[in-house]
């Protein structure tokens, strides 16, 4: 068994953040699969692109080459960046790919560990490093898994892929009743460019969602076809949709959509027709039913339902910690975004969203990086445990939509709180009138010499 101070399970955007920050300590990466990217690459689509312009989504220091560019960058362009990005700072040498965590065990019980006190603690001090925890991991399909302990593990496998999330039916209203095809969004985008097109070409294509997914989908099978339903729960006034929450509520919990350019071309077209998909639907054999007893026939339904990212969780993290993974509510207490006060020498990236998800992921690795190297402390499990349900409260008062845990509405003053805990001024502009009127960026956030 190999032992190494950190271990991290994931090579997505916040899996590379990690490595990044913790190269010092010769972090072990573990991907389950051949790429890097995580959900860039396993998750999208021909049509998928970033919601936002390039110069939002950068490293503090690596800048795009072509960051003036205001177009959104496709997921090719994402993902020749975060390549280079890790190419640039030579953390392929960390990572295995093929390599999936089946299996975590906690060996800690009598070692002072991270978070485990009353008082202010760090990472343990003793005076040869112990592991705290063993991992299990299967590489290439083997039967046999090989076990690595470690010190430390940064867990960054994500909230997105994976996992689909499938709804349930009624007794004989599932998926086997229908005479097409049925399919999730994830299934969708592990398809080639051709078998994709001649899945929905000439198709009547029903996808059930109304999150991105779901909308660029319905345009992919718009311009290959003569028709796609979209069931839609969210506000299009002009498509008979009206909405039953303000927009604050979707910004509040990191919901918006950018609509793909020709999305409402093909509206128009009449190639994607919608349905409001409030009430509760199943399969007949022609295609789907709704609670209205209106019927949509279809060759081909895609649920473009979601993921489950916390089964993910759960399936690798033992008991007790699995029980304090979430609370009844379904949100995730994480401190600063990261360190689960009642689970000690594990963090957590990438599972607290924001507007920009691999600013907040990069900024909390440098966070977690000076904690393990012991330049300050961690509060008290009570204090932290106080903070996590201070910033959950917020996000139940500003959104029906809680339980996707997201901090836009507060999203600066967390930076600023990281900051000031690194010992770093939460004034990251260099003269007051740039700190009062102009945005934040990644690059706001270099390290401070």
């Amino acid at each position: 068994m190999s032992f190494s101070k950190i271990g991290i399970i994931g090579a997505g955007i916040s899996g590379l953040a990690a490595a990044k920050q913790l190269a010092s300590h010769q972090p072990m990466v573990f991907e389950a699969t051949d790429s890097l990217g995580g959900v860039w690459k396993h998750c999208s689509f021909k049509s998928t692109k970033l919601q936002t312009p390039r110069c939002d989504y950068e490293f503090s220091d690596y800048p795009w080459p072509t960051r003036d560019n205001s177009s959104f960058p496709s997921y090719v362009e994402i993902l020749e960046y975060l390549n280079s990005y890790a190419t640039n700072f030579d953390l392929l040498k960390f990572v295995s790919f093929n390599s999936k965590v089946v299996e975590i065990r906690f060996v800690g019980h009598h070692i002072n560990v991270l978070g485990g006190g009353g008082g202010g603690e760090g990472l343990s001090t003793a005076a040869v490093s112990q592991p705290i925890w063993e991992v299990a991991v299967q590489t290439d399909q083997s039967d046999t898994v090989q076990w690595h302990a470690f010190e430390f593990l940064v867990i960054c496998t994500g909230k997105y892929g994976d996992v689909p999330k499938i709804p349930d039916f009624p007794h004989n209203k599932g998926p086997e009743v229908f005479g097409g095809k049925v399919l999730h969004t994830l299934d969708y985008s592990k398809l080639e460019k051709e078998e994709a097109t001649q899945l929905v070409q000439g198709k009547k294509v029903v996808v059930i969602g109304y999150k991105k997914s779901a909308i660029d989908l319905a345009v992919e099978c718009a311009e290959s076809n003569q028709e796609s339903y979209l069931t839609w729960k969210l506000p299009l006034n002009k498509y008979g949709l009206k909405p039953d929450h303000p927009f604050e509520e979707d910004y509040a919990s990191c919901q918006m959509a950018i609509l793909p350019e020709n999305f409402f071309t093909e509206a128009d077209k009449g190639k994607i027709a919608f349905k409001n998909s409030t009430s509760k639907w199943w399969f007949w054999e022609g295609g789907v039913e709704f609670e209205d007893k209106t019927k949509l026939e279809a060759d081909v339904v895609v649920l473009a339902t979601g993921f489950d990212g916390k089964k993910k969780l759960r399936d690798i993290i033992p008991q007790p910690f699995r029980s304090f993974v979430e609370f009844p509510s379904g949100m995730m207490p994480l401190y600063r975004g990261t360190i689960n006060p009642m689970i000690p020498n594990m963090a957590f990236v990438g599972y607290i969203e924001s507007v920009s998800n691999l600013h907040t992921a990069e900024l909390r690795c440098k966070w977690l990086a000076r904690l393990i190297d012991n330049q300050f402390k961690l509060p008290s499990v009570e204090k932290m445990l106080e903070q996590t349900t201070k910033e959950m409260e917020i996000m139940k008062k500003t959104t029906r939509f809680y339980r996707r845990s997201c901090i836009s509405t507060f999203s600066i003053n967390h930076s600023d709180e990281i900051c000031q805990e690194m010992g770093w001024s939460s004034w990251r502009k260099k003269s007051w009138f740039s700190e009062a009127f102009s945005p934040y960026m990644s690059q706001d956030y270099q390290e401070e010499i």
